[in-house]
């Protein structure tokens, strides 16, 4: 099944497919906001609010979707930019990171993780939240494993700027 997944730069066309995984995404995280009183509810129409900010990945040059699909069918996304949670120059960030329940703990993660590596050399970072702990996991198996990675380093932050884990790494 990963031979047949491809990942790709989402095109202009593709944004509402992300847009809908978006909601699988939120719906997930939501796990996490068990002690919050507005994120991770459901508005009256029954669906998650909108991301913030989801089109600017279609317009500003240092935001780039990616989608995920075997085969025909969209099973993730990726958003990458260049914010940093590590206080510290990032070239690419993981601002968020997709698999459908079904795919994953199957490759389908680590093969779309690692061929977002290899699309740009550079300071990398995954930031985790704290609740997290999959998620955590998963970005250290994701680093260490892939060739060329060096300098992995995590911090932990608890901060008003971000509150969990944040691994950055070298690539090329």
């Amino acid at each position: 099944m990963i031979s047949k997944l491809t990942v790709a730069r989402a095109k202009t066309d593709e944004a509402p497919i992300i847009a809908n995984l978006m909601q699988f995404y939120l719906h997930d995280f939501s796990a996490f906001w068990f002690d919050r009183a507005v994120e991770g509810e459901l508005g009256a129409d029954g669906r998650f609010s909108d991301y913030p900010g989801l089109e600017t990945y279609w317009t500003d040059p240092t935001r780039e979707p990616w989608l995920f699909r075997i085969g025909d069918r969209p099973v993730g996304f990726a958003l990458v930019n260049d914010i940093a949670h590590s206080r510290t120059p990032v070239d690419r960030a993981v601002a968020e990171f997709f698999v459908a329940r079904k795919h994953r703990r199957r490759g389908v993660g680590l093969a779309a993780a690692h061929a977002l590596f290899g699309s740009a050399w550079g300071v990398w970072e995954a930031a985790v939240v704290r609740r997290n702990t999959a998620a955590l996991a998963f970005w250290r198996a994701a680093a260490a494993s892939y060739p060329g990675v060096r300098d992995i380093v995590e911090t932990d932050h608890a901060d008003a700027l971000w509150d969990g884990p944040v691994l950055t790494f070298r690539l090329g």
